[in-house]
């Protein structure tokens, strides 16, 4: 059975967990991080040296990183659904992961979110935030010509590419920050949002999360 480390208010926790749910994977999730600790322990470190969540373990198969966690059950588990047949299908849903990383993650994640969660109220930095909402507005019109036609990021299946880039769209659609209207995405993530595994796993509330005065 699949173990799973990292809090379920994790983004890159949700990540894998609704990778997980979209396979049918018998599972355990472990609480760690966060309020539940445990990343400091020795035992903790011999999983990931980084101190970091998620952590898989699959029958003593350890893996670290959400990405190359989603990639690796999408191979392993998903081949022809979350990771698509052949090696250009594969290559173009892995090239919409690495963008989820690399164009809209640190804006949604490390600006906004953290932000209006980790950041007191009079010491907010509105200005970071409306530039950081503006950069992904404009990065997400590229999200939205590729939607064009499709029901998915890569076509008519839902696949890891969504999973990377959809995660972090409930956040997105749940901050109180400026957003262009996009139809392609607005309707790829009404999509997402229609799913149980999604509602499960990345439709969490982060309310709770906030620090006092936030």
């Amino acid at each position: 059975m699949l173990k799973v480390w990292g809090r379920k208010t994790s983004v890159n926790v949700q990540k894998v967990m609704w990778a997980v749910a979209e396979l049918g994977l018998p599972h355990e999730r472990i609480d760690a991080g966060g309020p539940f600790g445990r990343l400091d322990t020795p035992e903790y470190a011999v999983l990931n040296p980084n101190r970091q969540v998620p952590v898989l373990d699959d029958n003593g198969f350890i893996l670290w990183e959400s990405n190359p966690i989603v990639r690796y059950l999408a191979e392993q588990y998903g081949r022809g659904t979350l990771a698509p047949e052949g090696r250009h299908g594969y290559a173009r849903a892995d090239q919409w992961m690495e963008w989820s990383i690399t164009e809209i993650y640190r804006d949604i994640i490390g600006v906004c979110f953290t932000n209006f969660v980790r950041v007191t109220a009079k010491d907010r930095d509105t200005a970071a935030i409306a530039a950081a909402a503006k950069r992904v507005g404009d990065k997400l019109v590229i999200l939205d010509r590729q939607l064009d036609g499709r029901a998915f990021i890569c076509g008519d299946k839902l696949t890891m590419a969504d999973i990377a880039v959809g995660t972090l769209m409930y956040r997105y659609y749940t901050l109180p920050v400026e957003r262009p209207k996009l139809a392609n995405v607005d309707r790829w993530y009404g999509s997402l949002s229609a799913r149980a595994p999604y509602q499960a796993h990345a439709m969490i509330d982060w309310q709770p999360m906030k620090i006092p005065g936030a």
